[in-house]
């Protein structure tokens, strides 16, 4: 599979966009979702203000964060960041979430974690990406092995949801993986 090049930020079916004002109101709505909680989190699902969602006056300087919007009508769907960036080591790790369940299963996670692996590696310089998930999240396990992350290990019984315990899976793909993946060079 080669990964087109002609633009930095945009896929077929979606692109990765700067945060704006009236994002905060949409992603607000996406939180009154607990499915959507319990898969983008491992921490109590608990809906958090249209505040909190707002536009930040000074970034992270260790994270690229992006919003998800669909090409044909730049629609926010999601978000993908690339954040506890260690540059002497040149490593982050990857949290994306798909807000409404009607964005789901289209393809829009699988284009976006392409976007932004080639963000992280050919922009950011970075030679590993790291990611968390749990067990029971298995159509992010496979979007996330379709795009080439391998299973690295695993956190026994770490996330507990309605009385049981599930595992946090740990996944990573390094630049050259991702290159030979893409045909990318």
């Amino acid at each position: 599979m080669t990964l087109s090049t002609s633009s930095l930020f945009r896929g077929e079916l979606v692109k990765l966009s700067a945060p704006r004002e009236e994002d905060a109101e949409i992603m607000a709505k996406w939180e009154e979702d607990s499915e959507y909680l319990r898969n983008v989190d491992t921490d109590i699902a608990l809906p958090h203000a249209k505040m909190q969602f707002e536009i930040e006056e000074s970034p992270d300087p260790n994270e690229a964060y992006f919003r998800l919007r669909k090409m044909e009508n730049d629609e926010l769907i999601g978000f993908v960041v690339i954040h506890r960036i260690e540059w002497n080591n040149r490593a982050g790790f990857l949290a994306i979430g798909i807000g409404d369940s009607k964005n789901r299963n289209k393809g829009y996670g699988t284009e976006a974690l392409q976007l932004i692996l080639r963000f992280a590696f050919h922009e950011l310089n970075l030679n590993r990406v790291s990611l968390d998930v749990i067990e029971y999240n298995k159509r992010a396990i496979h979007a996330y092995k379709k795009a080439g992350f391998q299973h690295e290990g695993r956190m026994r019984a770490a996330v507990s949801r309605d009385g049981k315990r599930y595992d946090r899976i740990i996944m990573g793909i390094l630049c050259p993986e991702w290159e030979d993946r893409y045909q990318v060079k």
